[in-house]
């Protein structure tokens, strides 16, 4: 292991971190030798805890729910008490409440919302305020991983999705104002769009192959990646959406203005808007739309 992606000495924290994609990445930064606060709900957390203690590596479990303003602090205290500081953020934890619209109960709504992005910016302000006091007492910046766990269903808006759609895209924004907002105290932030067989996307993706080898859809390929994203060797990369599975990594670009429309005389009219648009928008394909439907197409 290179100095460069070596996590030796470093602090972790991951959210959801008792099975999933969660599990997978605390093990990996364990592997590259960061100690690790595993935060869940559950005891599935303690179990974590005593896996990468089985294979050397230093662990505490932080049983809690990130929907809770509170955890933020209280994970930044586990790190901090416990191994004498905080480097890395993995903000992974979720749930689903998968309906469409009309059958959307505002519980429904709340629990995604709440879990997902209220649960992302609970455990990023509680570190972006670590960090911020650090780098005043270091007399500049510091080193500091965030990596955001967002979904394909932003580009896309899933139509049985959403309230998760929103929630997603809502931590796409969250991860541009950490990157922008944090990186004079050294924060790099960025955000992962992982496809990844989970409990949680069973009904999506099915049953691992039984071919053998390592699943396409394994979640130790998505944690491989985050292991590298918050390793000195990125250094240069924040700011970016990445969608990550199988045997690929897809860097995202940002949306650019297709067509601008203006007024002749300064202000538009209804009838102008008529003249200019209707035309522009007649016999369109459909699914031309804001939604990044080419994204689907990766690795088909």
């Amino acid at each position: 292991m290179s100095q460069k992606t070596s996590l030796e000495g470093r602090t972790a924290v991951v959210t959801g971190a008792g099975a999933g994609l969660g599990r997978s990445e605390a093990l990996a930064l364990a592997g590259q030798g960061a100690n690790v606060v595993v935060n869940d709900v559950g005891s599935a957390a303690d179990d974590v805890v005593a896996e990468i203690k089985a294979l050397g590596g230093q662990a505490v479990a932080v049983t809690g729910d990130v929907g809770e303003w509170s955890i933020g602090d209280r994970l930044v205290q586990a790190a901090t008490e416990t191994f004498g500081g905080l480097d890395i953020v993995v903000n992974n934890a979720g749930v689903l409440r998968d309906r469409m619209l009309f059958n959307l109960s505002e519980r429904d709504w709340d629990d995604v919302v709440r879990v997902h992005l209220k649960g992302h910016a609970a455990v990023s302000r509680a570190a972006a305020a670590y960090w911020r006091a650090a780098a005043k007492a270091a007399g500049g910046p510091v080193y500091a991983r965030v990596v955001n766990t967002s979904s394909e269903a932003f580009l896309f808006g899933s139509p049985g999705q959403p309230n998760y759609s929103a929630a997603k895209a809502g931590i796409t924004a969250l991860t541009l104002s950490t990157a922008q907002g944090l990186a004079r105290y050294g924060v790099r932030a960025n955000a992962i769009c992982p496809r990844a067989r989970t409990a949680m996307t069973a009904e999506v993706f099915g049953d691992a192959p039984s071919t053998g080898g390592l699943d396409a859809l394994s979640p130790d390929r998505v944690a491989t990646f985050v292991s590298y994203l918050v390793s000195p060797a990125a250094d240069g990369i924040t700011g970016q959406v990445f969608v990550v599975y199988g045997d690929m990594v897809a860097l995202l670009a940002a949306p650019t203005v297709e067509q601008k429309f203006t007024a002749a005389d300064g202000v538009f009219s209804v009838g102008e808007f008529d003249e200019l648009l209707t035309p522009y928008f007649s016999g369109r394909d459909p699914h031309r739309t804001f939604a990044a439907h080419s994204v689907a197409e990766l690795g088909t």
